[in-house]
């Protein structure tokens, strides 16, 4: 898999509390937009985010972005 799956064409927004996230790059995982090790195999590595505070997050559901693990827009040019 040198691309990687596109579970959704949007961002996934969540209500996170405080904690260590771990964003799924490869997009395979079933548990989206989390990480379930589903890139075993694979070039691809979840992207480990520590949130401080209860916030809304934009996670990125096109894999697409530059700006990992948040949302950038680039889903509205795919």
């Amino acid at each position: 898999m040198s691309q990687p799956e596109m579970p959704q064409k949007s961002p996934f927004v969540v209500q996170v509390e405080p904690g260590k996230y771990a964003w799924c790059s490869c997009g395979a995982s079933s548990k989206q937009p989390y990480c379930d090790g589903g890139h075993a195999g694979t070039e691809f590595r979840p992207v480990i985010e520590i949130v401080t505070e209860a916030k809304t997050v934009a996670w990125c559901g096109c894999k697409q972005t530059k700006s990992a693990p948040f949302c950038d827009g680039a889903h509205s040019s795919l």
